[in-house]
């Protein structure tokens, strides 16, 4: 790039990029920024030079950022070889950002939230997006502009094959047990939820109204699962053999994700024609598991039945193809050898099982007991299990099993199983039961020492409310938070004095680092301080535990432990977290940033009257509806992170939401239309909600609408829309 000044006063810049490519995406920026530089010597030996463009005020919190674009670049070239192609790497911080980011070649756009963190002002969590968000902008590089996208059907092209990179990415930065179960709670809370309802669809979309309404968790995540289940079919070393051929043979060019799958296939040797229906059909499939032991033929059994419901437009699915990983552990919970019958020869301790038809059978030979089965084992694919299992076996799991995330979900299975139970029974002035065995699977896990802490502390967590409604019929969200909530404080009142004593032997006045071990035990001692604070029944709470919340606010280097401690005290009592709000305002008005923290906080407090305050907030002066990050922390964070609030049975919520999406579409049909998301699943609620959604509903559709929010609004209500725009094979 050449730039100077003309002789009129005016400046120019000359950018060239010595590579072909095809027209995607390119930006120019304008404004009062300063620039932050630094360099990335590639493996070649180039000097790249790298900058960051913000505004003056924000100049001392761009430092992880830059780390995290180096060692994004370092990991790409070891990995896959990618080395950056220009002479200079940009990116520009802007407040006022409808996305997270956006890849324009050579100069990245970022939401401010995405870039700027220091320990007073950013959690652990920011850290773990600002590393996760410039890896994925900077893979873009080579998966989404040197190759993209022939037409918007393939987005997931270049989305889920760089969401895929990002999180192996983050995986090799942090804990990967930890992030595998993070993705995998956003894919079973959310995008199952996405593909059971009227806005499913492919990964590669059939037809549109409005392209912006697919930058979906089911063309972004539930597209990185499909690249992922490519990588385990193939394994790691065909799977780099097919990306290398992938560059090699489409760089330059605007492609389809059929064109991604052929070179996987040819590099691999493999008939990939039946995978590409993960492409093409939408869903979750469901797998029926059968087992069975065989003492005398000393052999273990599966039967493996699949299916997918019916989706808008799609009543018969044809059968998946798809990795299945097992495990099968002996009595002392050690990882058996697995023989196939007819194979001879053993596959290791975790077999991946190819499923390609509706009904197959696998049977394990020389086995001298019998197993416990570990299925699925690292969510090998984004599908639901059923299968009959005591409770016996899943406590045993949960202690034992050698796969991270099948021990994790050991326990979401066991807690799942008693939550059901007692939601199914529940009234409003009924007593809960929280069996014992499930007090003392939590207090084994809350007891190991061995284990990582950040594993832990994600262990102890109940099954989230989004996924606990989508095993129910009906979904009545009041009986969902209410048994969860008193699960937890049963859970509190169970393991108090360990909760205590943890929380007491994890504190630390060292100065924050950000890394692996330290957010561990940050996450678990955040996670024994909110389980402390937990309200009983009736809304109270001991006031000697509130005070350590209390203390832990006051007390804090980090914005991590500050807010882990606002959040517990703001959800228990309302006085004393209204106090440490105003302390918290008072301190950090200044920082947009953190102050969307304070508007989340108050619009997912569970406690009564929370609607009433969101509604004072709209009006406050440190929101702004032309701001969309300002919408998602207060609007947004309302009506999707509060259940129990947002679908009180007034239907003050439904309405509340109606009324603001109207208001925004005026102004950002983006925005709004991503909030039309909670209304569009108003037929899985009881018949007074689906009433009054319903309602709600039909008064946005009979507005003048934006494109945007139309399509979302006459898909929820009818599941027949107009199609402007359909895909083509051809």
């Amino acid at each position: 790039m050449v730039e100077g000044e003309l002789e009129d006063g005016r400046r120019f810049a000359t950018w060239h990029d010595p590579f072909p490519k095809p027209s995607y995406l390119f930006a120019l920026v304008a404004g009062r920024l300063i620039c932050l530089e630094d360099s990335f010597t590639t493996m070649s030996g180039r000097e790249v030079i790298l900058r960051i463009y913000v505004e003056e005020r924000n100049r001392e919190k761009c430092g992880h950022a830059m780390a995290s674009l180096k060692k994004a670049m370092r990991w790409d070239e070891e990995q896959y070889g990618r080395e950056y192609d220009l002479d200079v790497y940009m990116i520009v911080a802007v407040d006022d950002f409808n996305m997270g980011a956006m890849e324009n070649k050579g100069l990245n756009i970022f939401n401010s939230k995405y870039v700027l963190a220091r320990p007073e002002t950013a959690t652990d969590s920011d850290y773990d997006g600002i590393e996760g968000v410039i890896a994925h902008e900077y893979f873009h590089n080579w998966t989404g502009n040197r190759i993209t996208c022939r037409d918007w059907f393939q987005l997931s092209l270049k989305e889920g094959l760089t969401v895929f990179r990002d999180q192996e990415f983050s995986a090799d930065m942090t804990s990967r047990p930890v992030k595998r179960i993070q993705d995998v709670n956003v894919i079973r809370s959310y995008q199952f939820r996405e593909d059971g309802g009227p806005m499913a669809h492919p990964v590669r979309p059939e037809s549109y109204q409005e392209i912006n309404n697919f930058y979906t968790l089911t063309v972004y995540n539930k597209g990185a699962e499909v690249i992922r289940m490519l990588h385990t079919l193939l394994g790691p070393e065909r799977f780099r053999r097919g990306m290398d051929l992938y560059f090699d043979r489409y760089d330059g060019q605007a492609v389809t994700c059929d064109d991604f799958v052929q070179a996987m296939a040819d590099a691999a040797d493999r008939d990939l024609t039946e995978f590409k229906r993960w492409y093409s059909q939408a869903g979750t499939p469901v797998l029926d598991v059968e087992k069975a032991y065989d003492p005398a033929a000393r052999i273990f059994e599966l039967t493996v039945r699949q299916s997918c419901p019916p989706t808008p437009g799609q009543p018969v699915k044809k059968p998946f193809t798809m990795p299945l990983a097992v495990g099968l552990l002996d009595g002392q919970g050690r990882d058996m050898n697995l023989v196939l019958d007819g194979e001879g020869e053993v596959r290791g301790t975790t077999a991946i099982l190819v499923l390609s038809r509706e009904e197959q059978r696998f049977s394990f030979t020389g086995l001298d007991e019998k197993p416990v089965l570990s299925i699925l084992r690292n969510f090998s694919a984004p599908v639901r299990v059923r299968m009959q299992t005591t409770d016996e076996e899943l406590a045993f799991r949960m202690a034992h099993d050698r796969d991270p995330f099948n021990r994790w979900d050991a326990g979401q299975q066991l807690s799942m199983k008693y939550l059901l139970q007692e939601i199914h029974a529940w009234r409003p002035d009924g007593l809960v039961s929280v069996p014992e065995p499930l007090l003392e699977a939590v207090g084994r896990i809350l007891g190991d020492r061995e284990a990582d802490q950040a594993f832990v502390a994600l262990a102890m967590q109940l099954p989230t409310e989004n996924w606990i409604s989508e095993q129910l019929e009906i979904i009545d969200p009041e009986a969902v938070f209410q048994v969860r909530l008193r699960f937890r404080h049963a859970i509190s009142r169970a393991l108090q004095d360990e909760l205590l004593t943890t929380w007491l032997n994890l504190e630390s006045r060292e100065p924050y680092r950000y890394n692996a071990r330290e957010a561990g035990r940050r996450s678990l001692r955040n996670c024994c301080l909110e389980y402390l604070l937990v309200v009983d029944s009736h809304g109270r709470v001991d006031r000697e535990l509130l005070a350590l919340g209390v203390q832990q606010f006051r007390n804090s280097n980090n914005m991590t432990e500050v807010m882990a401690a606002l959040r517990a005290v703001v959800n228990a009592d309302r006085a004393s977290g209204d106090a440490l709000l105003d302390d918290f305002y008072g301190q950090w008005h200044g920082d947009p940033l953190v102050v969307d923290k304070w508007l989340m906080l108050q619009a997912t407090c569970s406690l009564p009257g929370t609607l009433d305050r969101v509604m004072e907030l709209t009006r406050h002066p440190a929101f702004s509806e032309k701001n969309p990050n300002k919408v998602r922390a207060l609007i947004g964070a309302f009506c999707q992170g509060n259940q129990a609030q947002f679908h009180a049975r007034d239907g003050r919520g439904y309405r509340f939401l109606a009324d603001w999406i109207l208001r925004l579409d005026r102004l950002n049909p983006q925005i709004a239309a991503r909030l039309v998301t909670p209304l569009t699943m108003w037929r899985r609620y009881d018949q007074e909600r689906q009433q009054l959604m319903e309602g709600e509903l039909k008064r946005l559709e009979r507005a003048k609408l934006s494109r945007d929010v139309r399509e979302m609004v006459e898909k929820s209500l009818t599941g027949v829309y107009r199609i402007l725009h359909t895909f083509s094979l051809k």
